[in-house]
């Protein structure tokens, strides 16, 4: 038995004051200005939508559609025309002004555009309403857009319409800049198929109803948060209903499962995970972003899988696939990539977290396989940036690249992760995700860095310019030996691609022992050639780089030398006791920058700069340290002042 919560619907035109318009216009204005950089239709940025009804005909058996697209919106500016995407091939059979019941003229034309003439023109501010009844065979494009196709035999219909696949089947704003605040989706239905079983329908936000005529079907979906174009769907078959309940902490919602008959058995089995998943998430981020409708999955007639808002279509239910897609509730839908340009933001992040889950539910070993699967998928090519370059958006493959958007774009948040620690890692993911600004909205790359940078009062620009905005990879050349009980370690890199001349950042070392000792060292590694020393009670036998692969790279090299210099014992001060002056004694190698000196408490007491014969002044007696900073590494000397 399915139990239906139903919510009032907020017409969009009715409860608006002035004082809600004024403040909305203001910051859609704002909106407006930040769009205009991006790749978008120009054409439709003058509006603001507020309510969507889509009341389509389908049948499963055929590649057609044909209805009523009801749309609310608000003037950014004075308009006498307004302009949806909607894919040439389509025809439109009349427009229809809702508050006069006037016919509007409209043309059609090749840029895939719909241009609407209103009635008369409609000051900056204020609400309008219209509806455009079309029909027609749409065009596939992307990953599908519009499909009809069959499984075991039985006729199903589904769309996905991401990145530019909204415009094939219905009139809608297509760009990355405008989410509708709420819709309802209304799907007519033949009552069954040809096999005597009931079409049931799947779409966004809570069923809330559904109703007979004759031989029709109507089902009712209202989904009241804000959502894209790309990501409303439909999807029609002889679907088998089953849920599944998340407690949410005492206020429970349904996983609502859509699946096909055949497969009924088996995904009963293989969904349940997707509560543990649920409850994951729910502790490290936040709880679930649409909780007061539903989460679900729906069969559809592709290999992977769409994240939908509120019910994800599935070609399968593994459990990676569910646990990718359900990230992505939070990071695409409450969130949404503000241009393809920046759609790491949505599926490096799916794909983190579908790693996130395989650590915490298998542990560190199987963790470790996963990244290291995605260190030699983007190892694969020595080329290619996260962030996707303007002349490539139009591009499907590049921007849904899986060695670059997703694998590399996963990698970038694990090793961000590393960079500035467990805590502050998800403390501020949660402030991303909690931020107004972006919160049901869109967020860019500079957005998401940003927000980091605020909790983590952090400078990080180095770190993404070199691993999100440019292309490559280091491959590290570590040289290593231990003269006396001190381990030392020269560390150089290569980079494979031309954008990135040094990846500053940390690196693993792991140590072993000729009797079983093992020991992670994370050195920081800022320039080439550069020494670290190590004082260690036990022999090393050899060294790893990057032995748990959080950090991407290829080629590592290791190397035993006998030639490592012993450097803390040839720097050398006296005399050691001193009054008040003391002369250095170096490798000819060891480039020292500058020397402070610390009292036996830790305090510093000066800042010299080098000097072969260096003038302490006057001290009091007693034990100092002199710490003298190069690039070999910090060294310490004690120094006695009598």
């Amino acid at each position: 038995m399915r139990f239906i919560k139903v919510l009032a619907l907020v017409w969009p035109l009715m409860f608006f004051s002035q004082d809600n318009i004024d403040d909305l216009l203001n910051s859609e204005s704002e909106l407006a200005k930040k769009i205009l950089s991006q790749k978008i239709n120009v054409n439709t940025i003058n509006y603001d939508l507020k309510y969507h009804k889509l009341d389509i005909n389908l049948d499963p058996e055929q590649a057609f559609i044909s209805g009523t697209i009801t749309s609310h919106f608000l003037a950014l500016d004075d308009l006498n025309q307004i302009t949806f995407d909607l894919s040439d091939n389509m025809q439109v059979e009349s427009v229809t002004h809702l508050s006069t019941n006037t016919n509007l003229n409209y043309t059609q034309n090749s840029d895939d555009e719909l241009v609407i003439d209103l009635v008369q023109l409609q000051s900056q501010g204020t609400l309008d309403s219209l509806s455009v009844t079309y029909s027609g065979n749409p065009v596939s494009s992307g990953f599908g857009s519009f499909e009809q196709s069959y499984h075991n035999g039985d006729p199903i219909v589904w769309t996905l319409s991401e990145p530019y696949g909204a415009k094939g089947w219905w009139p809608c704003k297509q760009d990355l800049n405008d989410k509708i605040d709420s819709i309802d989706v209304y799907i007519n239905t033949p009552v069954y198929n040809s096999d005597n079983e009931e079409y049931i329908s799947a779409s966004n936000g809570l069923e809330i109803s559904q109703s007979y005529n004759d031989d029709i079907k109507t089902t009712h979906f209202r989904h009241n948060y804000p959502i894209p174009a790309y990501l409303i769907a439909v999807a029609v078959t002889n679907y088998e209903i089953y849920s599944h309940e998340v407690s949410n902490n005492g206020n429970p919602f349904e996983i609502v499962n859509y699946v096909y008959p055949e497969d009924f058995s088996t995904a009963q089995e293989q969904t349940l995970v997707t509560v543990d998943i649920m409850d994951f998430f729910t502790e490290k981020f936040e709880e679930y972003p649409f909780s007061n409708e539903k989460y679900g999955h729906a069969q559809f007639g592709w290999g992977g899988g769409m994240e939908h808002t509120t019910v994800s279509f599935m070609g399968n239910f593994s459990r990676g696939l569910i646990a990718h897609e359900l990230a992505h509730q939070w990071f695409g839908n409450k969130i949404t990539c503000g241009s393809w340009q920046d759609i790491w933001l949505n599926e490096g992040f799916a794909t983190y977290l579908s790693g996130l889950v395989i650590e915490h539910l298998d542990g560190e070993s199987s963790f470790k396989s996963w990244k290291q699967q995605k260190v030699n998928s983007i190892t694969s090519q020595t080329y290619g940036s996260v962030y996707v370059p303007a002349e490539d958006t139009l591009t499907v493959n590049r921007v849904f690249s899986g060695r670059l958007s997703y694998n590399k774009g996963s990698m970038v948040l694990h090793m961000l992760r590393q960079k500035i620690g467990e805590d502050l890692f998800y403390e501020s993911l949660q402030n991303y995700l909690s931020n107004p600004d972006f919160s049901y909205g869109y967020a860019n790359s500079n957005d998401f860095i940003s927000s980091v940078e605020q909790t983590t009062e952090m400078e990080l620009s180095e770190f993404f310019d070199d691993w999100l905005f440019n292309e490559g990879y280091p491959s590290y050349i570590a040289e290593w030996g231990q003269p006396s009980s001190e381990l030392q370690i020269i560390l150089n890199q290569e980079s494979s691609h031309e954008s990135v001349d040094f990846f500053e950042g940390l690196i693993t070392i792991r140590v072993f022992g000729d009797s079983g000792e093992e020991l992670d060292l994370t050195l920081d590694h800022n320039y080439n050639n550069q020494i670290f020393i190590y004082e260690l009670d036990f022999n090393v036998s050899s060294i790893e780089v990057n032995p748990e692969f959080d950090v991407i790279s290829k080629n590592n090299l290791v190397l035993l030398s006998s030639e490592i210099p012993e450097v803390n014992n040839k720097l050398v001060i006296y005399p050691n006791p001193t009054r008040s002056n003391i002369e250095i004694k170096k490798p000819y190698f060891l480039k020292i920058n500058n020397i402070e000196l610390y009292n036996i408490n830790g305090q510093l007491i000066s800042t010299y700069s080098y000097s072969k014969n260096l003038e302490l002044g006057i001290l009091n007696q007693g034990q100092y340290f002199l710490k003298f900073d190069s690039k070999s590494g910090s060294i310490y000397k004690s120094l006695i002042v009598r």
